[in-house]
């Protein structure tokens, strides 16, 4: 029997949890479930919520080369549709593409990468 039973809360480290928040709740229409200075989350009723957590001298994860241990990956109907949404809420899009247009790499306001994919039949 498997010692962890379900993921719940994926938290992110930040200097702002209230803008991130805020900027993942544009992106994914999900709703904020709390938001103070130090912490806020997010969620869509499903087990597994986004939470994002001040960190005093937060600095940015590099992409691609740098600090960055995780990146979260969306799927989505239109890739570069979404793109240029994300990119209205305040997304950045690196340099560097090594999905060679099959997928793209964007970084949120704090510098966080994510990744849109396209929608599959497996998904």
């Amino acid at each position: 029997m498997p010692v962890l039973k379900q993921l719940s809360t994926i938290v992110i480290d930040c200097a702002d949890p209230v803008a991130l928040a805020a900027f993942y709740q544009k992106a994914t229409g999900w709703e904020i479930t709390h938001s103070d200075q130090d912490f806020a989350s997010l969620g869509d009723g499903t087990p597994v919520r986004l939470a994002f957590v001040r960190v005093d001298g937060y600095r940015a994860p590099g992409w691609p080369g740098g600090a960055a241990h995780v990146h979260l990956d969306f799927t989505v109907a239109d890739v570069h549709r979404a793109a240029e949404e994300l990119l209205a809420f305040g997304a950045s899009r690196p340099e560097f593409q090594p999905g060679e247009d099959e997928w793209i790499v964007l970084t949120d306001p704090e510098g966080h990468p994510f990744c849109l994919t396209p929608v599959t039949g497996d998904a």
